[in-house]
């Protein structure tokens, strides 16, 4: 009981520095503008906690359990937001359990390989998670105009929503989003990995 209370503990923790290393997508009015930054830091944190946890049990299946905890306690939080007279579109809440459930396959596939896990794990969240959580923000209301009709109470007049220039940068955040985050997630991952071992 101690040794799956500690997990959860901790993963509420982690939570908390997933929700921060993307923090701008959880509110529309920022959505667009910082998806390839969401999509390299969500795939990055998302593999890093969810390979220390499945190492630390052994167990396929905990990675899903960890992305639901992240989803849960987020859901939370926007309906606290919603409390407080803010549309349900006001916050997005990532997409991470698909993603995890790629990690504990593969995890279960190489028959517990970490190594696997790791390499084969973490390029597939790279490459997903950043198309699951495209998907989820087409859902969603036009950004722009949640920003103007609620903005946030915390939000500086520096950071007043502006029309994204999205093309003008790069052609496809989908694809610069998947190819940064499974590209980072690797490395990252097997540290870790070795920081799990020591």
């Amino acid at each position: 009981t101690t040794h799956y209370l500690f997990i959860v503990v901790v993963a509420v923790n982690s939570t908390l520095l997933t929700i921060n290393a993307g923090d701008y997508i959880f509110y529309t009015d920022w959505a667009w503008t910082s998806f390839v930054v969401f999509s390299i830091s969500q795939s990055t944190m998302l593999v890093v906690g969810a390979i220390y946890y499945m190492l630390f049990t052994g167990v396929p299946g905990t990675a899903t359990y960890y992305a639901t905890i992240m989803t849960i306690y987020t859901w939370v939080a926007k309906g606290a937001w919603f409390a407080l007279g803010y549309p349900m579109d006001f916050i997005t809440v990532p997409v991470w359990i698909p993603s995890a459930m790629l990690l504990d396959l593969t995890y279960w596939a190489t028959r517990r390989n970490k190594h696997a896990a790791i390499i084969i794990g973490g390029t597939l969240v790279g490459l997903s998670l950043p198309i699951f959580n495209m998907i989820n923000l087409l859902l969603v209301r036009d950004p722009l105009e949640m920003a103007f009709k609620y903005p946030r109470p915390t939000l500086p007049p520096y950071m007043t929503p502006i029309e994204p220039q999205v093309g003008k940068f790069y052609n496809s955040p989908v694809a610069l989003g998947s190819g940064a985050g499974a590209v980072l997630s690797v490395p990252i991952a097997a540290l870790g990995a070795k920081l799990n071992t020591w």
